[in-house]
């Protein structure tokens, strides 16, 4: 028992040897010290690698960004998934939902399908406000890392230098964690510690001062276990660095250039927007809408933002590439890359498209890396009461899509790996429940090309 210990403990220190190694050459050679570290700076390393060594616990390997991108296979058509989308709405099977591709840096589709609310009906659009859930967790990772580019903080800056009351059951290790430990989900507590004390109403402030009770797992670094009090400590890292308050910072230096005009955060924020969906939950045969709950906005890094569909085009072109005045190459080299494993993600149901399609799951830097099929995947979803999201990139075809819909129907959910399975030509599989192929021929008969009843669209002519 004590070899078997000793053996988990010096596996556990050179996968955390491991991280840093890896994380430094991308982002931390530049970065100035904070000020709570005096050592001299790491010696500057290259931007990019060439190589990277083979990862040994289940997550894909690690390459860099490719150089050029490969098309979309032959027969990728638009119109087909908009039709997919147009029949999801139908009938009610799910009240409204909105989604958007955008490929090599421009929308070829940005828009909104069915109703915001089954008892004020009004058209979901293009800038319709949808909360996003843990899709937010990508902001949190962005904003930190913007920090990181600019030498205001590093990625394996103490968390405790930012927060010196933090507490955990091991002292030593509320010393040890680092900020990419809270966005790796590596800060070594037991999984979703206090998420039903968010759900019961908790605050943010007492929930950190219970981490000091939470048990520990592991140390910081050593294994993943997905968070969301723990990830919000992020917040805090961010006001000490920038002396802003969190949802001030990711306005002005992510929402405003990126041209995010509906994006917000908190529930003040969508609650002020101009149209928002409302959330739905079930109700018998149909759907019953509801007013969303305050409890995880208070931890605004996990699950704060809410977007429209056009907002969520520009994210995706940015993290795409196509804005490096805002993130540039070798902060999206960073976020990107699986700084540990998330084998447990391909033990989902066979059906599943996770089941079926990945060869390989990690967590980055607020986003989860797949190997789908053979292709980098970078992804998050995300999921609170009456709302649900899915977001991808494929780099190698330079592709995204965003998936947003206000009700807990897990319907909308095969529409990804459908768009994913025709990007990149594989075999058709049927991952929707609905006959949309004689809806498609239907709508493509000439004359018959009206958007559905409802729907916005903004849409540029794909390439």
């Amino acid at each position: 028992m004590k070899d078997n210990t000793r053996r988990v403990r010096q596996r556990g220190r050179a996968w955390r040897a491991g991280l840093v190694g890896l994380l430094m050459p991308v982002a931390l050679g530049s970065a100035a010290q904070t000020p709570q570290e005096r050592q001299a700076a790491p010696a500057a390393h290259p931007e990019t690698m060439t190589e990277f060594p083979a990862p040994t616990d289940g997550r894909p390997m690690q390459v860099p960004p490719p150089s050029t991108t490969v098309p979309l296979a032959a027969g990728f058509d638009v119109r087909k998934f908009e039709a997919m989308a147009q029949a999801m709405v139908a009938d009610q099977r799910i009240p409204g939902m909105a989604m958007a591709i955008v490929h090599n840096g421009r929308v070829l589709s940005a828009r909104g399908y069915g109703i915001t609310d089954v008892r004020a009906a009004e058209p979901v659009d293009a800038h319709t406000v949808f909360r996003l859930a843990s899709l937010s967790k990508s902001f949190a990772g962005t904003i930190a890392g913007v920090l990181v580019s600019e030498g205001a903080l590093r990625w394996d800056s103490k968390v405790v230098d930012y927060m010196p009351g933090l507490q955990l059951s091991d002292p030593d290790a509320a010393r040890r964690v680092t900020v990419a430990d809270v966005l790796s989900h590596r800060v070594g507590l037991a999984r979703h510690a206090y998420d039903r004390d968010i759900e019961r109403g908790a605050d943010y402030n007492s929930l950190v001062q219970k981490l000091a009770q939470a048990p520990m797992t592991c140390a910081p670094g050593d294994c993943y276990s997905y968070q969301n009090v723990a990830f919000s400590l992020v917040g805090d890292v961010v006001f000490a660095t920038s002396g802003q308050f969190y949802n001030e910072v990711v306005s002005r230096r992510l929402f405003k250039p990126l041209g995010m005009n509906d994006a917000s955060l908190g529930l003040e924020g969508i609650q002020a927007s101009a149209r928002w969906a409302k959330p739905h939950v079930r109700a018998g045969r149909g759907w019953n809408s509801l007013m969303p709950k305050p409890t995880y906005y208070r931890i605004a890094p996990a699950a704060g933002v809410n977007a429209s569909i056009s907002d969520m085009a520009q994210w995706l072109i940015a993290h795409g590439g196509h804005r490096p005045d805002v993130l540039p190459a070798p902060l999206l080299a960073t976020l990107h890359a699986p700084v540990v494993g998330t084998p447990g993600e391909m033990r989902s149901r066979s059906a599943s498209w996770r089941g079926q399609r990945l060869n390989a799951a990690g967590y980055g830097l607020g986003w989860r890396i797949y190997d789908y099929s053979g292709h980098r995947l970078v992804f998050h979803g995300g999921a609170v009461q009456g709302y649900r999201g899915l977001m991808a990139l494929m780099p190698e075809r330079d592709l995204g899509l965003v998936i947003l819909w206000n009700s807990e129907s897990s319907l909308p959910s095969g529409l990804l790996p459908t768009i994913l399975d025709d990007a990149i030509g594989l075999p058709s599989q049927r991952w929707l429940d609905i006959d949309f192929e004689t809806l498609y021929a239907s709508d493509r008969r000439p004359g018959n090309e009206s958007v559905g009843a409802g729907a916005s669209t903004s849409r540029a002519n794909p390439q």
